[in-house]
């Protein structure tokens, strides 16, 4: 399984929400010459996460983005999930009921599963400001915004 950019810069892009949140709305462009991202792609990111009410915007000329909700809201799995779909390893994994005619038979299932089970475990329990922190750590505790 790979995580394409639109997952791996969707996540930068919450992250770097939460790095710079003063309470005021982040312009597109400073986001995306931070993070090395065309603005166009980072524009089609960005939608995304706005529809599913994970940023709010705000039009004009004192417009931009921010967090709907506290970092610790935000997992990387719910943000990985909105953008990459299904982080099932494997098609028989990726729906609620196993409609493959072979699972019943198929000794390499345990496998995949286990290994569904290890992805999901680290996505759903690394949060963004998990990451917040562990960059702050990172930079020392003299880092200013």
């Amino acid at each position: 399984m790979k995580i394409s950019t639109k997952g791996r810069y969707a996540v930068r892009v919450m992250l770097d929400l939460a790095i710079h949140n003063t309470g005021e709305y982040i312009k597109v462009k400073n986001i995306a010459e931070r993070q090395e991202i065309s603005e166009k792609y980072l524009e089609q990111i960005i939608a995304v996460l706005n529809k599913a009410g994970y940023v709010r915007s705000v039009r004009g000329a004192q417009g931009g983005y921010r967090l709907s909700k506290d970092p610790s809201e935000y997992t990387v799995g719910m943000i990985l999930r909105l953008t990459e779909g299904d982080l099932a390893p494997v098609a028989c994994l990726a729906t609620k009921e196993n409609e493959c005619e072979r699972c019943d038979t198929c000794e390499t299932l345990a496998v995949w599963k286990q290994l569904q089970d290890a992805i999901n475990s680290v996505v759903d329990n690394v949060t963004i400001a998990d990451l917040l922190e562990r960059q702050q750590e990172r930079l020392g505790s003299s880092y200013v915004i």
